[in-house]
């Protein structure tokens, strides 16, 4: 996904060492990463359940679609919250 392109950065460079944030960046970040976890494992679940549901194709497909807008935006608050996040990071590591 677009919005874990940072996480993938680091693994290119080859970084390994177990990352170290301020410790009031930290409990932040793994609380935004958490939640959209839990929004994603959401949403998972739902869209298993539509799939498995005995309904039209047109009318499931439409509800797919539904589920699909649903999930970006509650996902999206997070998403933003993260880029300021992993800005502020950036900032830090720069000084």
């Amino acid at each position: 996904m677009k919005d874990t392109e940072f996480h993938k950065d680091i693994a290119d460079k080859g970084v390994h060492s177990s990352r170290m944030y301020s410790p009031t960046l930290q409990p932040l970040l793994q609380s935004l990463l958490s939640t959209l976890a839990d929004i994603d494992f959401d949403y998972e679940l739902e869209r298993e359940k539509l799939s498995d549901a005995a309904q039209d194709n047109t009318l499931k497909m439409r509800a797919l679609e539904k589920l699909k807008s649903r999930h970006r935006e509650r996902r999206e608050p997070y998403i933003q919250q993260l880029a300021i996040l992993q800005r502020r990071i950036m900032e830090l590591k720069a000084q």
